[in-house]
């Protein structure tokens, strides 16, 4: 066990066990030891690859998709472009980089990056210099940013943060929490009482003995604000991860440390923690917020929507030194046997507004 590891189990030997919620945002975010304050996951030296870092073109047609949003909804003035998570700042300087095809979009835009992880900030500003004071940056989502036109991005941002997870039982729902077992190790263990502070939804009440239900409490009030700023101040919302369409039972906490899955109570703050997205809830709760929902559909379907394939075509006949390269590339973005169907789509627009691109 290494030194964050120590200190988790012995604030639960002090306190008693914790929830996963709780680990998480330790193991990521903790100051001194958590993963994302400590390094740069992304790129073939990091623990990860995403999207923006496969291609360009990802991020050139999600700036794109932000554009065409905004010219269908009236164009209005005074707009906010915000991305949550936005790693090395790639898929925010490809879609600046893009949406110059609308130089108006770019009059009067604030751009905002959410990032808590300092190293990662002083990597997109080095990346993204050129566009000057017209960014800046803050810790997290918050009532600040509702007072415009949003048109956010959130591209791997919401299976990273925190979940708890409930197991059906003889006892009912019963929390999985993290404590320390005989030998002082970390380890897995049911509350002995159930649950009085989740309610599941109608639509998985009647779970088997051994279903796991996850929730992601923060993953749920982040899409009601960003909801409820969108179908007040019109906008659009574009979520992008992997996870489920349809209501389901399934534990999916993982752990990967270079490009491997590795063991998620081991080596703490030495590998990216997260789970599947539940995109059905999150489409419920932006309705419930009073915006409109579209998806989630898959990558694959969303991307050649708009239009990626033919792009591709393009850019190969124009660079046939690096046709192949290029098409690798698009394949592991849309292909169902890559990243086309585990990875989904999720939209938000004011109600009545028109359908946005790609859904």
């Amino acid at each position: 066990m290494n030194a964050l590891g120590e200190r988790i189990a012995a604030l639960i030997a002090a306190q008693g066990p914790i929830s996963i919620a709780e680990f998480m945002t330790i193991a990521l975010h903790d100051p001194q030891a958590g993963y994302y304050a400590t390094r740069d996951p992304l790129g073939a030296s990091g623990d990860f690859i995403t999207a923006p870092e496969i291609s360009q073109m990802f991020g050139e047609f999600l700036g794109l998709w932000c554009v065409q949003v905004w010219h269908d909804q009236g164009k209005p003035a005074h707009k906010r472009l915000v991305e949550l998570g936005p790693g090395r700042g790639t898929l925010m300087a490809d879609a600046l980089r893009a949406a110059r095809v609308a130089p108006e979009f770019l009059d009067g835009l604030e751009i905002v990056l959410v990032e808590a992880s300092p190293t990662l900030r002083a990597i997109q500003r080095e990346n993204l210099k050129i566009w000057g004071d017209k960014i800046r940056w803050t810790a997290q989502f918050d009532d600040s940013l509702g007072d415009r036109p949003l048109y956010l991005l959130a591209n791997e941002f919401f299976d990273a943060l925190p979940i708890r997870q409930y197991v059906k039982g003889a006892r009912g729902w019963c929390e999985r929490m993290v404590a320390v077992d005989a030998n002082g190790a970390l380890d897995f263990a049911l509350s002995p009482m159930p649950a009085l502070d989740v309610t599941i939804p109608p639509d998985r009440a009647f779970a088997p003995d051994g279903g796991v239900y996850e929730v992601s409490p923060a993953s749920l009030a982040l899409v009601d604000e960003i909801a409820r700023i969108v179908a007040h101040q019109s906008g659009g919302a574009l979520i992008v991860d992997y996870g489920y369409d349809k209501p389901g039972f399934g534990e999916t906490l993982q752990a990967v440390a270079e490009h491997e899955f590795a063991e998620v109570l081991a080596d703490l703050g030495e590998g990216d923690l997260s789970a599947h997205v539940d995109f059905p809830s999150l489409a419920a709760h932006a309705r419930a917020a009073g915006a409109e929902a579209y998806g989630p559909i898959g990558q694959g379907d969303f991307l050649e929507d708009l239009g990626l394939v033919h792009r591709a075509e393009h850019l190969r006949t124009k660079n046939p030194q690096v046709a192949d390269e290029i098409w690798k590339a698009v394949t592991r973005l849309v292909a169902p046997e890559e990243m086309g169907t585990l990875f989904k789509a999720l939209a938000i627009v004011p109600k009545n507004a028109p359908k946005p691109p790609g859904f």
